[in-house]
């Protein structure tokens, strides 16, 4: 009985650990990409309106537009979803502190018979 509750503890607490260092990661990509963002934005912009009001349908300029449409969502992505890992991470990691919090009257216990 003492093992498995000790191996489901230790696969607890590094899924949660896992899982929040993953949702760490994704937000401190956060502040890269919109970096990278509003460099697109600025290079876009700097041309004027005539240029990008010209522009064929497959150029440079087109693909930097939709470039530009796309990246909000892709920034909200990783807020959103690095969150969701974080909280996820710390939801692993109560789910063991609480099952080492139910082994504990067991082991006491047993302590108690004088069986451990």
């Amino acid at each position: 009985m003492k093992s498995p509750f000790l191996l489901l503890i230790a696969l607890f607490t590094t899924v949660g650990i896992v899982l929040a260092m993953q949702g760490i990661g994704m937000h401190n990509e956060v502040g890269v990409e919109e970096a990278k963002f509003h460099q697109l934005q600025t290079q876009y912009y700097s041309q004027s309106k005539q240029i990008r009001d010209a522009a064929e349908t497959d150029s440079i300029l087109n693909m930097e537009l939709v470039a530009i449409q796309n990246y909000p969502s892709e920034i909200m992505r990783l807020k959103l979803v690095g969150v969701g890992k974080i909280l996820t991470g710390i939801f692993f990691l109560l789910l063991g502190v609480l099952l080492a919090l139910l082994m504990m009257p067991y082991k006491m216990a047993m302590i108690m018979k004088g069986k451990n």
